[in-house]
């Protein structure tokens, strides 16, 4: 979508969200015939004329202010993940056109961080980009995210075979990646208990990182498969809302450990820009507690390959216990 249909789509969306009744706005019991606030409202809050909130709201940014936008994101009562969205679209929609978008360069965690993860026992620890991508977890984070990681072997196990079964070169392997699991896999309904909410999260912050990073060549790849394969994820994207992911609670219902209840915690990484530090630990004692210690003692026990029923003795299916160090089973990359 072009820049100016995204800040007009986006513009129109949060007006719709605020009531006169909210906005301070007497009504007089008249029949309005658009849900929310009128262009001119939202105009006389800002403290702009009519006219030029509607060149706002049909795309036409260059040259606006910041103080503008501001009066713009207070009219609309935007939150704090909002207000930066619209200051990203209005800083990306000035900046001079690229003639193709571009693929990020390949996202390495640092040693040192690996280090960190590995330090991190008896709590999840997982470090994703901005486009969903796991890029490296410790032994209890790819446990817990078992489904996750195999669902992704699955697609590159099925990526190398040639329809008549014959094996062809390898390309760069699909990254763990949560959005992708979350529409496309029909296994996620049950391990996430709470999947209407985790889903909309999970888009909303597609969106904030689409804002930000709009020429990211792999992220618009991504928006478009989902989009077309996932009704849900379209419907979705299709509302504008946009989510910072900063700290909560978590349900899960892994297939091992069983139901569990996760607090979890986010870090940016100052020295590797696009990089989050995912954290989740249980409370002492209790139930998911003790599930999750069960579930770093199965992580830490010796792998069994297990066998799933199929045609000429079946197929392996990835054991949830091995390292996922960049490099060695991930690689370090962001490319699917």
């Amino acid at each position: 979508m072009d820049r100016r249909d995204e800040i007009r789509e986006f513009l129109i969306s949060r007006r719709a969200k605020i009531t006169p009744e909210q906005a301070g706005i007497p009504t007089y019991r008249n029949l309005r015939r658009v849900p929310g606030l009128r262009r001119e409202e939202v105009a006389h809050l800002a403290g702009v004329s009519t006219d030029y909130y509607t060149r706002l709201e049909r795309g036409s940014i260059r040259g606006v202010s910041d103080a503008v936008l501001e009066a713009v994101s207070s009219a609309l009562q935007l939150d704090v993940a909002e207000r930066a969205h619209l200051m990203d679209l209005a800083r990306t929609a000035t900046a001079p056109p690229r003639r193709t978008p571009r693929r990020p360069a390949q996202q390495r965690v640092r040693p040192g961080v690996l280090r960190l993860l590995d330090g991190m026992t008896g709590v999840v620890a997982l470090v994703q980009n901005g486009r969903s991508d796991v890029l490296a977890a410790n032994l209890l984070g790819r446990a817990l995210y078992g489904p996750v990681f195999s669902s992704a072997a699955q697609f590159n196990s099925a990526a190398q075979l040639h329809p008549a079964g014959q094996a062809v070169p390898r390309t760069h392997d699909r990254l763990p990646n949560q959005a992708r699991y979350l529409f496309l896999d029909p296994g996620a309904g049950d391990f996430y208990p709470d999947w209407p909410a985790v889903a909309a999260t999970a888009v909303a912050m597609l969106r904030l990182e689409s804002g930000r990073n709009p020429d990211d060549r792999a992220l618009n790849e991504l928006v478009g498969e989902l989009t077309t394969r996932s009704a849900l994820f379209a419907g979705l994207w299709a509302g504008h809302d946009v989510r910072i992911h900063t700290a909560g609670t978590k349900r899960f219902h892994h297939p091992v450990a069983g139901d569990l209840s996760l607090q979890f915690e986010t870090l940016d990484l100052p020295g590797d820009e696009g990089q989050t530090l995912f954290t989740f630990t249980a409370e002492p004692g209790s139930a998911s507690g003790n599930a999750l210690a069960f579930l770093a003692s199965w992580a830490a026990s010796p792998p069994e390959t297990t066998t799933a029923g199929g045609p000429a003795g079946g197929t392996t299916t990835p054991d949830m216990r091995s390292p996922a160090q960049p490099g060695t089973h991930i690689q370090g990359k962001t490319e699917p």
